[in-house]
């Protein structure tokens, strides 16, 4: 069953968005601090985050990128797990800026600053912090940050 509702413009949040509407608008928002994302836009997006990471760093662990050495120190491995493991490198690196900026336009969405970003430097509870006010709903004034 489709929709008739057309997608909102990327300056909009887009609530109730699907999950492939989700990840296109967090690669095409991909270094946006402003405006607001929609508690479907952000969940989606790192559950995405999440099972793409974690299928990548299986796949450097069974393919050997990672090894124990005689020592019991980890040693990074050869061949194709090498490869597996340089892949879960770029993934994190390629994800963190528009990764941040989704939690920023989250934090807009509740109406919240950007800068609460920082509380997450708190060790227990800034993160703990961040995550309830993730779970908040869209507050209109939250509007403040569209441009």
């Amino acid at each position: 069953m489709s929709s008739s509702v057309s997608a909102p413009p990327l300056d909009q949040p887009y609530y109730g968005a699907p999950l492939s509407a989700a990840v296109r608008r967090f690669f095409a928002k991909y270094a946006t601090f402003t405006g607001r994302a929609s508690r479907s836009e952000y969940w989606w997006w790192w559950l995405v985050a999440a099972v793409v990471n974690f299928v990548l760093q299986i796949l450097a662990l069974v393919t050997g990128g990672l090894k124990a050495g005689s020592d019991g120190a980890v040693v990074v491995g050869t061949g194709l797990g090498i490869v597996f493991l340089v892949l879960v490198i770029v993934w994190g690196l390629g994800t963190i800026v528009p990764g941040i900026a989704v939690l920023v336009r989250r934090l807009h969405d509740s109406n919240h600053s950007g800068f609460w970003v920082f509380i997450g430097l708190v060790p227990l509870v800034g993160g703990l912090i961040l995550f309830i006010f993730t779970l908040l709903g869209p507050n209109p004034q939250g509007a403040r940050f569209d441009r």
